[in-house]
């Protein structure tokens, strides 16, 4: 998909900001570039689409030299993102989706109709189309801007630090939207960030970049498990949770008999179901199994005595995980956000789990402690010997 091949970048009075980089990229990949400040990380993404262009080597895409292609033609191929969003204020929101599109001469109702599509993704309606950037929020605002990458629908897009300015909540939640985002639509993207939480919950791989020069590549496991060095552990941070080699993604920890009840059912059967599992909250699914939200005893308590179904109370902002989500994640935000158990979807959003605070206990303690333990035991057995 991607191919990078000895590329370089020194400007003026020789000062190399980037050297002899290589690297190559996968149709449907998602690598993170990541460093201290100054590393060449941004410098390198933006030799990808020549908004700097590179002083040395080549830079393939689908086979192709980017070099011998037009700039501006190249760039209208490759979707891009940055942290300040960049979106257009005197355009409607229509308008700044279908801006490569328009520049692409699609015929109106061919980008109304992408422009439709593409809010459906990020669950926002078509009454955005005619509003302006600001009457949205900062996390709206980010949607459209990752839209208007996707509207011409490129093989390739750039992300520069998108996340950065947003608040952690709203940060955090687009960081879930737009990994599902890419899975579903099966993009190749290359994501500058600074945050190592980020690279390591986003990225099937992360570039790992110092003084211009990549130290490290590998799965976010990989590098957890076995930096190169002593500068990529201090980077990505000693105590940072790992996980157990044999234990990586939420299906091998999670329960697989959720307690769960229909949108059809009545309330009243909803309190039986939660008196006789002796829990203080249902996950509610259709007839179909797909996940819809949960009721508590809140709601229960509020509906109580009128003669309603299950679907017409029910809270439907309901966090969940896929069962290929990697635990580490799933651990971040039990732990973070203080939830009580997080509900298992398939790719169709199929209730087929449930991982609680319990089902961790093992997991975090041998993270944490479990090294430190072993070394105890066999320092006691040395003793014992001697």
């Amino acid at each position: 998909m991607l191919k990078i091949e000895n590329v370089a970048k020194t400007y003026k009075g020789g000062k190399k900001a980037v050297k002899n980089i290589s690297l190559e990229i996968k149709k449907g990949e998602f690598i993170c570039f990541i460093g201290p400040s100054g590393c060449g990380k941004t410098t390198t993404m933006k030799m990808i689409n020549r908004l700097i262009e590179p002083s040395e080597g080549a830079i393939y895409l689908n086979g192709e030299n980017i070099l011998t292609k037009d700039p501006v033609e190249l760039r209208r191929n490759i979707g891009y993102v940055i942290q300040q969003i960049g979106l257009f204020p005197h355009m409607t929101i229509l308008e700044n989706i279908t801006l490569v599109p328009k520049l692409l001469k699609w015929k109106e109702s061919e980008k109304t109709a992408r422009a439709k599509e593409l809010l459906k993704l990020v669950d926002m309606g078509e009454e955005y189309l005619d509003l302006y950037p600001h009457q949205l929020s900062g996390g709206q605002q980010q949607r459209i801007g990752v839209l208007r990458a996707l509207a011409s629908n490129p093989p390739l897009i750039l992300m520069d630090e998108p996340f950065g300015a947003l608040d952690p909540i709203t940060r955090d939640s687009l960081q879930e939207e737009f990994k599902n985002l890419q899975r579903t639509l099966d993009k190749t993207i290359v994501f500058v960030t600074h945050d190592m939480d980020e690279a390591i919950k986003l990225a099937d791989r992360i570039v790992i970049l110092r003084a211009g020069e990549i130290v490290q590549v590998g799965t976010p496991d990989e590098i957890l498990r076995s930096p190169a060095n002593e500068f990529v552990e201090e980077f990505i941070g000693k105590d940072r949770l790992q996980t157990r080699p044999n234990v990586e993604l939420v299906e091998q920890v999670m329960s697989r008999t959720p307690v769960s009840i229909t949108t059809d059912k009545p309330l009243s059967s909803a309190i039986s179901l939660m008196r006789e599992k002796r829990v203080d909250s249902l996950l509610v699914v259709d007839k179909d199994n797909v996940l819809q939200g949960f009721i508590d005893l809140e709601i229960i308590n509020e509906y109580r005595k009128k003669n309603v179904t299950v679907g017409e109370t029910l809270k439907t902002d309901v966090y969940y995980v896929r069962q290929d989500t990697l635990i580490r994640d799933a651990v971040q935000k039990i732990l973070k956000r203080g939830y009580k158990y997080v509900p298992v979807v398939d790719q169709e959003t199929r209730l087929v789990g449930i991982v609680t605070r319990t089902n961790l206990v093992d997991i975090v303690y041998d993270s944490i402690w479990g090294e430190e333990e072993a070394e105890k035991e066999t320092n006691i057995y040395a003793v014992r010997e001697a």
